[in-house]
């Protein structure tokens, strides 16, 4: 039954984890607002940003980001997965393909989203990502 439980779990946790990145290449903000926990307790910190505190700080940067990236294309290499009883993390890399002002760009990030079982459902409520530089 445990095993069950945690296979379920990790099942749950990546498929809200696939949700935010879905979210994020369509810069739906609709979407990425059902995949976070709408708490003051959640953080995010975009590569060179300051952390935000809490999901108004957060939705405001995810419209901005939105507004000025006509394109955005995420590739997503998990390095590590664990779920615990109401908590989880993913690692990954990020390979991000963005067009801005006609100019394609690539860059790559390492990532931490946290999620955390809250109501029955599992929420994003820590998005950290970091450029690697090459």
């Amino acid at each position: 039954m445990t095993n069950h439980l945690k296979m379920t779990n990790i099942s749950d946790v990546l498929a809200v984890n696939d949700a935010f990145y879905r979210a994020f290449e369509k810069k739906d903000i609709e979407a990425m607002s059902v995949v976070w926990s709408q708490g003051t307790a959640s953080l995010c910190v975009h590569p060179g940003w300051n952390i935000l505190r809490g999901w108004k700080e957060i939705r405001t940067s995810w419209e901005k980001i939105f507004k000025n990236t006509p394109y955005i294309e995420i590739n997503r290499d998990i390095i590590a997965t664990e779920v615990r009883e109401n908590v989880a993390y993913i690692v990954l890399l990020e390979n991000v393909m963005q067009v801005i002002n006609g100019r394609k760009m690539e860059a790559r990030s390492l990532a931490t989203n946290v999620f955390e079982l809250l109501g029955g459902k599992w929420y994003l409520v820590h998005h950290h990502a970091s450029p690697i530089v090459r």
